[in-house]
């Protein structure tokens, strides 16, 4: 698992909620919604943000579930 940050992206903010998109054209939407793939950008994001991901296998839209410095949760989008 590789997470790189300059490849995370917002692509819309308003009144604390922020929408994002992250590319990998290394890992697979199974490794990129594991817990603590966004570790290193925990201090960036908030609980509700919701990610456009793209990985080596397809796209997938996740909800942040918990966030803190060094931690972040996501769940797939029902």
């Amino acid at each position: 698992m590789a997470f790189t940050i300059r490849n995370l992206s917002v692509l819309a903010y308003a009144n604390g909620f922020t929408l994002w998109h992250y590319k990998s054209s290394k890992d697979a939407l199974q490794e990129i919604s594991a817990p603590d793939y966004f570790a290193d950008a925990g201090d960036m994001l908030t609980p509700g943000d919701l990610m456009m991901t793209t990985g080596t296998d397809g796209g997938r839209v996740i909800i942040v579930a918990a966030a803190e410095e060094r931690h972040v949760v996501t769940a797939s989008l029902s």
